[in-house]
């Protein structure tokens, strides 16, 4: 699936599904800890690269850390 496909599957006047999420860069040397979110259907954003996610199934949270390949899809795509 293209990239502009998974952005315009969604009506052009709504804009993609974003959810709100506390994006915190961590400083050089820090670790941070990876967001939970049960939102499955956020569109992943180029400024969400380099960051991990817990992304919920249904029963427990799944790590995913977003690539750049992995930008204009959905997080639930990612979480089996």
């Amino acid at each position: 699936m293209l990239a502009t496909r998974a952005l315009l599957a969604r009506s052009v006047w709504k804009g993609p599904h974003i959810v709100p999420l506390p994006l915190v860069r961590p400083k050089p040397g820090e670790r941070l800890t990876p967001i939970k979110t049960q939102a499955r259907a956020a569109t992943i954003l180029p400024n969400f690269v380099g960051l991990k996610f817990q992304v919920h199934n249904g029963k427990v949270y799944n790590d995913v850390t977003i690539t750049e390949d992995m930008v204009g899809h959905k997080l639930g795509e990612f979480s089996p």
